[in-house]
């Protein structure tokens, strides 16, 4: 009887541990998401040469810093873009 209540609040457990990962994470996919659409709208339009930068070029590394750091990894982009770093 004993080991039939652990197992239920293990799975208890298990269960809130899963949900609060996967909800941490469909915030950063989502994130991510932004990131890459935001950089893609910014090349389409050429906004970087409205204020001043060169064409943000889609790299892999620049897709991969969107990926991970979503609209700030742009906010990044665009920053060292400005100063002349390319990535």
């Amino acid at each position: 009887m004993i080991e039939t209540i652990l197992l239920i609040v293990l799975m208890i457990v298990v269960a809130a541990v899963l949900y609060y990962f996967l909800k941490e994470g469909m915030k950063l996919v989502i994130n991510a998401v932004v990131g890459l659409v935001v950089l893609y709208l910014i090349n389409l339009f050429g906004l970087m040469s409205y204020i001043g930068g060169s064409d943000l070029s889609i790299t892999w590394a620049s897709v991969i810093i969107c990926a991970l750091g979503g609209v700030i990894g742009v906010v990044l982009l665009v920053v060292l873009d400005l100063v002349g770093i390319t990535v």
